[in-house]
C-alpha cells in the first residue's frame, strides 16, 4: 500500500496577489477569494484562518491545511536618539538578518534585507564580512516590513516607504525580490506607491537589464563609489566582473525602456575617491545620463581600514558635481548611536557567537 505524501505547507505571505489568485483558481474557487485574503491579511492584520469570516469553513480548513502565517521574531532591537530602529530579526530556521528604520520628514523608511548575508563582498561594507548563506524568501521579506508595521503600531505609524539596500544583492536574489517588491505595492497589500519603494544593486548587468522589462515604475538605485575601474576594483569585486562602462550601458538601457530616473549611490571614503578630480571624472561619465548621485558619508567598520571622508571635503565634492550639471544630494546620516553601519549589529551578533 503505498503511503500518502501531504504537501509541504507554504507561507501565504509569499504570494503576490496575481500569484494568489492562481492559486485559488487551482482550488476551483474564484480569483476574487485572493482579494479576500489579501484583505484579512494585510488590511484586517488577521494571521488566523479560522476567523476568516467570509470564506467557507470548509474552505478555510483546505487553507489551514496547505497554508500558514509565519512572520520573522525579534532577536535583538536597538532603538538610537533619532528615532532609528535596528531589528535583528530570526527567520523560522534561525537565520538572522537585519532591518532598518529610518525617519525622514517625508515619511518612515524600512531598509529591507534581500538574502542572509552577502557574497558581494565589497571592501567597505560590514554585511560582506559574513558570506551570503541563502536568499530570502519573499515571505521573510514581507515579513520584516510586518514586524517594523507592529512596533511602529504603537505610534499610530506605519511604513511609507522601502529600500532594498539592506543585506544581500537583491537581484542575486531577483524573482524573491520581484514578488516582494510587488505585494509591497500591491494597493490591497502592503500599500506602498512605486515611487516610494526603490531597489539597489551593486551592478549585476543582467539583472538590470531585467528589471527594465518588467513594467514596473519601482526606483533602481546603483552603488558606484567609483569614478573609474582602477578605483572600483580595489573595492567592489563585482566591478572584475563588468567594467564601468558596461555598468552604464545597463543603465541607459533602463532609462530608454523603463522611463525612470536612476540614483547613484556613491560612498565616501577618505583619500580613496573623495577628490575634486574624482568628482570631476563622475561628472564627465554620468553627463546625460538621468539620474542624480547620492553622496553617503562612509560608516567605519572596525574590520575595515577605512576613514570617512570629512564634512568639507563631501560638501566640496557635492559642489564641484553640481557645478558641473550633475543633480547631488548628500544621504543624511541615522543610527550614529547605535550600529550605523550595514550589517554590523549581526556581525556582531555572530562574532560574539562563535567564541
Amino acid at each position: 500500500m503505498s503511503e500518502t505524501i501531504t504537501p509541504k505547507k507554504k507561507n501565504i505571505l509569499g504570494y503576490s496577489l496575481s500569484q494568489l489568485e492562481e492559486e485559488m483558481v487551482s482550488y476551483g474557487q474564484k480569483p476574487f477569494r485572493a482579494r479576500q485574503l489579501y484583505e484579512w491579511i494585510y488590511v484586517k492584520k488577521v494571521y488566523d484562518f479560522s476567523l476568516m469570516s467570509d470564506i467557507s469553513k470548509s474552505f478555510r480548513e483546505t487553507l489551514d491545511r496547505d497554508y500558514y502565517f509565519s512572520l520573522p521574531s525579534i532577536f535583538k532591537e536597538q532603538d538610537a536618539k533619532d528615532g532609528t530602529i535596528k531589528l535583528l530579526l530570526e527567520m523560522e530556521d534561525g537565520a538572522k538578518v537585519e532591518t532598518v528604520l529610518m525617519r525622514y520628514d517625508y515619511g518612515n523608511v524600512i531598509c529591507v534585507s534581500s538574502e542572509v548575508g552577502c557574497s558581494m563582498a565589497c571592501e567597505f561594507c560590514a554585511s560582506g564580512l559574513l558570506r551570503k548563506e541563502r536568499g530570502l524568501t519573499s515571505a521573510e521579506m514581507v515579513g520584516e516590513v510586518l514586524v517594523m508595521n507592529d512596533l511602529l503600531s504603537k505610534e499610530m505609524e506605519r511604513v511609507t516607504h522601502i529600500v532594498v539596500m539592506g543585506t544581500g544583492e537583491p537581484f542575486d536574489n531577483y524573482d524573491n525580490v520581484l514578488t516582494f517588491v510587488k505585494i509591497a505595492n500591491e494597493q490591497r497589500g502592503l500599500a506602498i506607491g512605486a515611487r516610494h519603494i526603490t531597489v539597489s544593486t551593486c551592478g549585476l548587468v543582467e539583472g538590470i537589464k531585467k528589471y527594465a522589462n518588467e513594467g514596473l515604475q519601482i526606483n533602481l538605485a546603483i552603488s558606484l563609489h567609483a569614478p573609474n575601474d582602477e578605483i572600483r576594483r580595489k573595492i567592489m569585486p563585482i566591478a572584475r566582473r563588468y567594467s564601468i562602462d558596461e555598468l552604464l550601458s545597463a543603465v541607459k538601457y533602463y532609462i530608454e525602456v523603463a522611463g525612470r530616473r536612476v540614483t547613484f549611490e556613491y560612498i565616501m571614503i577618505k583619500d580613496l575617491n573623495d577628490t575634486l578630480e574624482c568628482a570631476d571624472e563622475l561628472a564627465s561619465r554620468l553627463r546625460g545620463i538621468l539620474s542624480y548621485v547620492n553622496l553617503i558619508p562612509f560608516n567605519p567598520v572596525k574590520e575595515k581600514p577605512f576613514e570617512r571622508s570629512d564634512k568639507e571635503t563631501i560638501k566640496a565634492f557635492s559642489m564641484r558635481l553640481n557645478s558641473r550639471g550633475i543633480n547631488c544630494t548628500v544621504r543624511k546620516e541615522f543610527g550614529t548611536d547605535i550600529d550605523a553601519a550595514c550589517g554590523q549589529l549581526r556581525v556582531k551578533y555572530q562574532t560574539k557567537k562563535k567564541k
